[in-house]
C-alpha cells in the first residue's frame, strides 16, 4: 500500500504539534529546579505514565514484535521480574531519596561515601545512558528509513536534531506532560495495528493459532537451567528483578521523575502502577510479533529482511490503511523523541549538578545555571547522534539497549545497597568494590556466553560482597 500523502500530512502535523506543545508548556522556567524537576509539583499518575512512556519507547514498538516474530513469548518472564524490581525500588530505595534535598540521585552517594563514589557512579550513568539511548535513536531512525527510503544515517540526524530542539526548550514539565499524551497515542496505535494485522490474516485468530502453536510461539514459561539463555523463568524473574532494581532505582533518568513528583508516597504509587502497565504493553507487542509471523507465513515478504527489527515497520507502511500508517509512525516518533528528550534532560542534569556546579562554577545566578543546562542538552544531543551512527551493526536493538545498562548499573546498585547498611565503608574501598563489580561483569560479557539478564545480579552481588569484606 505504501506511505501516502495523507500519512505524511498526519506525521508532520503530529510532530509539529508535539514540538509546539512542548515549547509552550515549558515556558516560565526560572532555574534548574524548574528545568530538571518541574518545581517538584508533578501529579503521581502523570509520573507513572511518564515512566512507562520513557521505558517502552521505540525499542518496544519495533524490538518486542521482532523478538516474538523469530521466537516466542518468553520475554514476558523478564517483565514479571521488572514488576518485582519495582516493588524493591519503591520500598527499599525511594524512602532514602526524600530524606535530603536532591537534584540527582548520585548526590546521595556523596553524603554517604564521598565525592569519588558520586563521580564514578555519575560517570557510569552518563556512559551507559548515552550508549543505550544512542541505540534507541537508531531504532527510531530505522522506522523513518523504512518509511522514506532515506539512508538511516540521515534519519538519525533528522530525528536527533528535532529532539534536541524540543528538549532545549521543554524541560521536565514538558517531558512529563508530553509523555502522558504520547503514551495514549502510542498504545492506541498498537491496538489499531493489532486489529489490522488480525484482519489481514485469512481465518483470523484461528489461523494464527494453527500456524504458531505447533512451533511453540505462544510459550511464555521456560524452566530451563541454562545461564546462556536470556529468556528463561530463572533469568527472567531473578535477572529482570535486578535489572529494574538498578535501572529504576539508581538511574538518574528514572529517579529524576520521583523527585519531580515531590513526595515519597506519590512516587511509590507511580512506580508500582507503571509495572502493571508495562506488562500489559509488552504482552500486546509480543502477540503482534506472533501475528506478524503468521501473516508472513501466508504472504511471504517480496524482499530479503536485512534486519528483523524492520518487520513491524514494513507491515505498517505496506499494509496499514492510508492515514493509519502516518498516525502509528507518528506515535513511534513522538514516543521515541519523548524518551530521548527525557534522556537528554537527565544527562544534562547529571552533568550540571554532579560536575559543573561542583568543579567549574560553584557560585552563579539561576539564569547562568539555566543557560548552562541548556548548553549541556545541546552537547549531549550531538553525542547521542554520533553514538547512534555507530550502533548500526550492534545487533537487535531491544537486546542491545538492555545489555548496555545491565553491564554498567549492577555496581551502582551494589553501592546504593551498601549505603543502606549501618556498617562503615570508607571511600577508597567503596570505589574498589564498584570497579571490581564492573570488571567482573565486563569480563563475563566478553569471555562467556552468560545471558545479559544475569549481568545486573552478578555486578550487584560482586560489589556488595567486596564492600562488606572491606567494612570496618
Amino acid at each position: 500500500m505504501g506511505f501516502t500523502t495523507l500519512d505524511y500530512v498526519v506525521l508532520v502535523g503530529y510532530l509539529l504539534g508535539c514540538a509546539i506543545f512542548g515549547t509552550l508548556i515549558g515556558r516560565g522556567q526560572r532555574n534548574i529546579n524548574d528545568y530538571f524537576l518541574a518545581g517538584k509539583h508533578m501529579p503521581w499518575w502523570a509520573i507513572s505514565f511518564s515512566i512507562v512512556a520513557t521505558e517502552t519507547s521505540t525499542l518496544t514498538f519495533i524490538g518486542a514484535p521482532a523478538i516474538a516474530y523469530t521466537g516466542n513469548l518468553t520475554f514476558l518472564q523478564v517483565i514479571a521480574g521488572y514488576f518485582l524490581g519495582r516493588l524493591l525500588v519503591s520500598f527499599v530505595l525511594i524512602p532514602s531519596y526524600f530524606k535530603k534535598s536532591l537534584h540527582t540521585v548520585y548526590q546521595l552517594l556523596d553524603l554517604q561515601f564521598g565525592k569519588k563514589i558520586q563521580n564514578y557512579s555519575a560517570l557510569l550513568f552518563l556512559g551507559s545512558r548515552s550508549l543505550a539511548d544512542g541505540v534507541r535513536l537508531f531504532a527510531t531512525a530505522l522506522v523513518l528509513s523504512v518509511v522514506t527510503d532515506l539512508a538511516d544515517h540521515w534519519t538519525v540526524i533528522i530525528i536527533g536534531v528535532a529532539t534536541i530542539a524540543y528538549t532545549y526548550y521543554g524541560g521536565m514539565r514538558a517531558v512529563v506532560w508530553n509523555d502522558v499524551a504520547q503514551l495514549i497515542i502510542y498504545v492506541g496505535g498498537a491496538v489499531i495495528a493489532f486489529f489490522v494485522v488480525l484482519e489481514a490474516i485469512p481465518g483470523g485468530w484461528a489461523e494464527v493459532v494453527t500456524l504458531a502453536a505447533p512451533l511453540d510461539k505462544f510459550q511464555f514459561l521456560d524452566f530451563t537451567l541454562n545461564l546462556s539463555l536470556a529468556y528463561t523463568f530463572w533469568a527472567g524473574l531473578i535477572g529482570g528483578t535486578f535489572v529494574t532494581f538498578a535501572t529504576h532505582g539508581t538511574d538518574q533518568m528514572m529517579v529524576q521523575r520521583y523527585l519531580a513528583c515531590g513526595d515519597r508516597r506519590g512516587s511509590q504509587l507511580a512506580l508500582i502502577l507503571s509495572g502493571l502497565m508495562v506488562f500489559l504493553q509488552f504482552l500486546l507487542f509480543l502477540v503482534i510479533g506472533v501475528m506478524l509471523f503468521a501473516f508472513y507465513e501466508r504472504f511471504p515478504l517480496g524482499q530479503e529482511l536485512e534486519q528483523v527489527d524492520r518487520i513491524f515497520p514494513i507491515f505498517i507502511v505496506e499494509q496499514m490503511p492510508a492515514g493509519f500508517s502516518g498516525l502509528i509512525i507518528a506515535a513511534i516518533f513522538a514516543a521515541a523523541m519523548s524518551t530521548l528528550s527525557s534522556s537528554l534532560n537527565s544527562l544534562s542534569s547529571c552533568s550540571i549538578n554532579d560536575f559543573y556546579r561542583v568543579y567549574l562554577v560553584q557560585e552563579a545566578s539561576d539564569s547562568h545555571y539555566l543557560r548552562a543546562s541548556r548548553a549541556a542538552t545541546l552537547i549531549w544531543g550531538v553525542i547521542l547522534i554520533f553514538i547512534s551512527l555507530l550502533a548500526r551493526n550492534w545487533g537487535e536493538v531491544l537486546q542491545v539497549g538492555l545489555t548496555i545498562s545491565s553491564i554498567t548499573m549492577g555496581s551502582v546498585l551494589g553501592i546504593f545497597l551498601l549505603g543502606l547498611r549501618k556498617g562503615k565503608l570508607r571511600e577508597g574501598p567503596a570505589l574498589v568494590a564498584m570497579v571490581t563489580g564492573l570488571m567482573i561483569v565486563l569480563a563475563i560479557h566478553l569471555l562467556s556466553d552468560v545471558a545479559w539478564t544475569w549481568y545486573m545480579l552478578i555486578g550487584t552481588a560482586t560489589t556488595f560482597g567486596v564492600g562488606i569484606f572491606y567494612e570496618e
